[in-house]
């Protein structure tokens, strides 16, 4: 199998905070802009959409057939955010977009990458593969989902947070993702419909209601507590 190398270069503004790593972008077909997380299939701009707006459609063009690069650029030099992979040269083992299908060939040169940051201190992980890569890379222990460890590299004291994947493969609404357990109301009454709405067998109810209670409680969303630093 032939190796494919990362196509977009680092986004790196001088003022950035915050470095967020994916795996690897997708292959070309499935992109809708040059930029990072390019698939219309990845909530990520939606998850910042509705994070710094309210609205999760503000990072896509009128009949949200395309992500607005421009506007998505700007946001992110303004709030300080860098963006690249943990992955610069990979084998696809899959003809898909599954982190899993990806064989890391080379990572990312992190000192260098942070060397153009100066003013970086936490690094965000998108997914389980990206985690892995930069752990690897590093030597940092493993925070849960929506959750931190400290990550002292190449002379600086950076945190490492790890947010839940913004893959549609990763079943939860955008609003779950980005909320932190703070969900719109509409929301809330679907949750309340699984689980009040329904005459489910004895016991499955309570079932149902547990898992996303527990889900909604934890708040398991990176991004809502990093809205608190960045926004």
């Amino acid at each position: 199998m032939n190796s494919e190398r990362h196509p977009l270069e680092p986004f790196l503004p001088e003022n950035a905070r915050l470095l967020m790593l994916g795996s690897f972008p997708p292959k070309r077909i499935r992109w809708s802009m040059e930029f990072f997380y390019p698939n219309l299939q990845n909530d990520m701009w939606r998850i910042v959409g509705y994070l710094a707006t309210g609205d999760k459609m503000h990072f896509l063009e009128p009949g949200g057939r395309r992500f607005d690069r421009e506007r998505i650029e700007a946001f992110c030099r303004e709030r300080g955010i860098a963006l690249y992979d943990t992955a610069v040269e990979v084998i696809r083992l899959k003809d898909n977009a599954s982190d899993a299908s990806l064989q890391v060939v080379r990572e990312v040169d992190l000192e260098t990458l942070l060397a153009r940051i100066p003013a970086c201190r936490a690094v965000v992980t998108t997914g389980q593969k990206a985690t892995d890569t930069l752990r690897a890379i590093t030597g940092c222990g493993e925070p849960a989902v929506g959750e931190c460890v400290p990550m002292p590299f190449a002379g600086r004291d950076l945190t490492l947070w790890r947010m839940p994947s913004s893959s549609r493969a990763f079943p939860r609404p955008v609003e779950w993702k980005g909320g932190g357990g703070v969900l719109p109301q509409s929301v809330l009454r679907e949750r309340d419909s699984l689980t009040l709405g329904r005459k489910e067998p004895a016991g499955q109810t309570k079932k149902i209601g547990c898992r996303l209670c527990t889900a909604f409680k934890k708040g398991l969303s990176l991004l809502y507590k990093l809205y608190n630093i960045l926004f």
